[in-house]
């Protein structure tokens, strides 16, 4: 849930016919990004109306396709559609969201073990591009944000029966569009504390995993004084050890939090540990490794800062396009996906350098995963493995 990946290799150069093991066309095009467990991986797509979850091997077999739920959206031309969020597991079952508001679990081998449409339990999402958050899995719990017009709430549900164990009613002064949140909740978990983030609404906030109370909150995403009724949260947040980053959207502020906070923090200097106000992301999520924090904008700048301090390391044009996709790290390298599939690798580190500029020919937001050395790339039409 960091965005960054453990494995000590990764490839640098690739295309459609440069270092491609194997390459399997999807059903439809997502964004989600692509899960992987053992030999299986999992990721979400839309055909028609059709809302499907597919189960792929790591040897680029199709395994089976299993129609979640009917009535895909395409919204904002090209940008998405209503398979959106990426699915989670445990390597025993795989538990899938589709934005339309259904949930499902199954095992290993696609049977259903249990199926509901939140907007039943709920009430209607209340939402333009539909509610895109991905879940967050974590021991016997399925945490889950539905930010919307409709009144916001939180859920910890008991992932093998998908039943309730808590709900927390989000509050918020936000107005308009800024009531949706295209966002996912992330755990933040150190040696002395752990909580669920929940974000949007103009607000991040802080929650106990035993109830959902209200730890923290921090507005100044969308300062009063210049309020914008169309800023809605996309980037989720993210986090290392001592720092949270937290993106808003519409070139506007970024902030570096500290964990050990309580009440409304918005205008505490303490739990602020730095603010960058302008030159930021709207759409990919922050990067943080190795003491460094990395901002990918929507058209292709990447932004280095000082995780300490905020200081900017480099501010530098990688491949200028729509970048969608979320910056991923792994063995020293940067993975920058650009909708027109353009995949740019920078090296890590205080000195920007381009390693690699691969063309793949084929539209992608899905973020990139490197599993064992491989590079699992999700374009609009299908899945690849490079090595």
């Amino acid at each position: 849930m960091d965005g960054v990946s453990r494995d000590s290799s990764a490839p640098v150069h690739f295309g459609p016919e440069e270092n491609v093991v194997w390459r399997v066309p999807l059903a439809g095009p997502a964004g989600a990004t692509p899960v992987v467990w053992g030999d299986h991986i999992f990721l979400t797509s839309a055909r028609g109306e059709d809302l499907l979850l597919e189960c792929i091997s790591t040897d680029g077999k199709p395994l089976w396709t299993r129609k979640v739920d009917v009535g895909n959206r395409n919204v904002r031309g090209d940008e998405g559609n209503s398979a959106a969020p990426s699915p989670v597991t445990d390597g025993k079952h795989v538990w899938v969201f589709m934005a339309t508001g259904m949930l499902a679990c199954y095992d290993f081998d696609g049977n259903e073990v249990w199926k509901f449409d939140v907007e039943d339990r709920y009430g209607k999402l209340k939402i333009a591009f539909g509610m895109t958050s991905t879940p967050v899995l974590d021991g016997d719990r399925l945490y889950l944000q539905l930010i919307h017009s409709g009144g916001a709430i939180v859920l910890a549900l008991d992932k093998a029966t998908g039943q309730e164990i808590w709900k927390h009613r989000r509050q918020s002064d936000a107005k308009l569009e800024c009531e949706h949140s295209y966002a996912s909740p992330i755990l933040y978990r150190d040696a002395q504390r752990e909580f669920l983030l929940t974000h949007g609404a103009d607000y991040i906030v802080a929650h106990r995993l035993e109830d959902g109370s209200e730890i923290w909150r921090c507005g100044g995403l969308n300062p009063k004084g210049r309020y914008n009724p169309t800023l809605r949260f996309v980037a989720s947040p993210a986090w290392a050890e001592g720092i949270i980053i937290v993106p808003s959207a519409k070139n506007g502020p970024v902030l570096a939090l500290r964990p050990d906070a309580s009440g409304d923090i918005t205008n505490s200097s303490e739990a602020h540990l730095w603010v960058r106000k302008k030159n930021t992301p709207d759409v990919p999520s922050p990067l943080v490794v190795d003491g460094l924090v990395y901002l990918c904008r929507e058209n292709g700048d990447l932004i280095c800062l000082d995780a300490a301090t905020g200081e900017e390391v480099y501010y530098k044009r990688t491949h200028r396009q729509r970048h969608r996709a979320s910056p991923l790290y792994a063995d020293g390298k940067i993975y920058l996906a650009a909708r027109d599939g353009v995949v740019t690798v920078v090296k890590a580190g205080r000195q920007f350098e381009i390693l690699a500029q691969n063309e793949m020919g084929e539209d992608i937001s899905s973020s990139p995963v490197v599993v064992n050395g491989r590079l699992y790339l999700r374009t609009f039409e299908a899945l690849y493995a490079i090595e």
